[in-house]
């Protein structure tokens, strides 16, 4: 593991947020056209997480053939960003807008396709804007083998990073959405 995954001897508990999901309530998509957990996206990962108790929670995403890499595997960089919207998601039980800054992605075994992978993830720890975290991914159900694993460092920002660098099409059509938890979380994960 990375010392920037590491948090410091100062770092706080996680604490979930007062109004966060309650535990086993299905997230759903933070935003339609998210390639991980959208619907809009017609090969996308289509993931659904649901949170857990504390400030965890639990994914799965079913793997196509539009996500292989090698003949009937899984895309190493598809399993990552299973990873990576799974870790991302867990800033909604902070109730925090967060990008991720740092993704260390451990491979310990092929995915097929037509497999499902079940995710849990958790965050660790909280320094400052700094937000630890951990996923692993498991294949033949819940407590099957582990076959991907991350650690993850987000990074806590405000609504103007994604005003100021998203294409104006994309963030108008957001912030114009009327459902202010839908508009909130259409820019919760990912730089």
């Amino acid at each position: 593991m990375s010392t920037a995954l590491t948090p410091p001897a100062d770092a706080a508990a996680p604490v979930r947020h007062p109004e966060a999901p309650a535990p086993g309530e299905l997230l759903g998509a933070h935003y339609d056209y998210c390639f991980g957990c959208g619907g809009g996206q017609p090969h996308g990962l289509h993931l659904e997480a649901r949170a857990g108790e504390g400030v965890s929670l639990t994914a799965e995403f079913t793997v196509t053939a539009a996500h292989q890499g090698a003949p009937g595997l899984a895309h190493g960089g598809v399993l990552a960003t299973a990873l990576d919207e799974t870790l991302g998601s867990l800033n909604w039980l902070l109730r925090v807008i967060a990008v991720t800054g740092r993704l260390e992605t451990d491979f310990v075994r092929p995915v097929p396709v037509d497999t499902v992978l079940f995710l849990e993830a958790e965050v660790t720890a909280v320094a400052g804007r700094k937000i630890y975290s951990r996923a692993t991914g498991r294949i033949g159900g819940p407590e099957g083998p582990v076959a991907v694993r991350a650690e993850a460092l987000f990074v806590e920002v405000k609504v103007d990073h994604f005003i100021d660098n998203g294409r104006p099409e994309e963030i108008q059509a957001a912030m114009a959405d009327p459902d202010q938890v839908r508009r909130a979380r259409a820019f919760e994960v990912n730089p």
